[in-house]
């Protein structure tokens, strides 16, 4: 039997989901829930039903494992929680601060519920953090790096959108070149947030806008921009179709560490992701993530998790026979 999967918001990360459950034997999408009128919207997956989100408790039986697609400035804080108590269900929540505020509401929510939660899912938080966990296991005297990009953060860009007087938007986080060669040379340099990344912004204001407080507003942003030097650039609306409509990303996640009695040996453990599309490969992820929150489920397990509490087997359509055997 499928595992019955819903999604909630149906936009880039949403038809990545979908696209990536196409991939998988084992999932089957049985619906759609949208803010919008569900007429307006289409969806690849004929069998699939789209339905608005205000009617989503009646499919409180109909779904296994509920997928959140929302963005984690002002939807995932609050929708992660309220559909908890409904579902199983996976997010992909990415502002780092708040992810201890953020575990702590949802676990209290799926184990009252009784149903498993799995936030922050997708490659930063998601694949890197379990990289920078191994590497400080293996390595425990050392230093974590972590570079983005270049590429298209699209919590950032969404957060700018949510200002007002912004049509729309594009971030790039561009990591410093020299600043990554010193990471990579093993000499543990000491490394500020605002000397490894530059944040670039593409911003198409609405018609009256007062371009000053936009960019005063992008720049001194807690979290996303405040501890970056940020650049703003207003443009068109066709130029932002023309030369930004693409979603590439990508990054690195480095340990230098040492070993031996005298501490006279070095090593960088690097892993690095090179991304044609950013939604595409976090939704990738988190679909391996919602079959372990199945699994999990139907073990009996409740409450919050993240990708530090499951095991790499929960996420593979192949039994643990087939593991061994091809992977190991």
């Amino acid at each position: 039997m499928s595992i019955r999967i819903g999604i909630i918001g149906y936009g880039n990360l949403g038809r990545g989901v979908e696209c990536a459950i196409k991939q998988n034997d084992d999932l089957e999408l049985v619906a759609v829930f949208t803010r919008r009128n569900p007429e307006t919207v289409t969806v690849l997956t004929q069998s699939a039903s789209v339905c608005n989100i205000a009617d989503i408790e009646a499919w409180k039986d109909k779904i296994d494992v509920m997928i959140l697609c929302g963005g984690s400035a002002t939807d995932l804080p609050e929708q992660t929680p309220v559909y908890a108590k409904l579902f199983n269900v996976v997010d992909s929540f990415d502002t780092h601060a708040r992810i201890p505020e953020h575990f702590a509401n949802v676990d209290a929510s799926a184990k009252e519920s009784g149903h498993v939660g799995i936030i922050s899912v997708g490659w930063d938080p998601g694949m890197f953090s379990l990289n920078r966990m191994y590497a400080n296991a293996i390595l425990p005297e050392g230093k974590d790096y972590t570079f983005w990009g270049k590429g298209v953060s699209q919590g950032h860009s969404d957060a700018i959108r949510r200002i007002e007087g912004v049509k729309d938007a594009k971030q790039y986080t561009i990591p410093v070149e020299a600043a990554l060669e010193a990471a990579r040379s093993g000499e543990n340099p000491e490394l500020t947030t605002r000397q490894k990344h530059t944040r670039e912004c593409f911003v198409v204001l609405e018609e009256g806008a007062d371009a000053a407080k936009v960019e005063h507003e992008i720049v001194t942003m807690p979290n996303y921009f405040a501890d970056y030097d940020t650049t703003v650039h207003f443009i068109s609306e066709e130029e932002l179709k023309k030369n930004h409509s693409g979603i590439p990303h990508g990054g690195f996640v480095l340990r230098s560490g040492v070993t031996g009695w005298n501490k006279e040996n070095k090593h960088v453990i690097e892993y690095g992701l090179k991304l044609d599309s950013n939604p595409e490969f976090t939704a990738s992820v988190i679909v391996a993530y919602a079959r372990a929150a199945y699994r999990l489920s139907k073990e009996g397990q409740s409450g919050c998790k993240t990708v530090f509490d499951i095991a790499p087997a929960y996420l593979s359509a192949k039994s643990g026979e087939e593991l061994r055997a091809s992977l190991l």
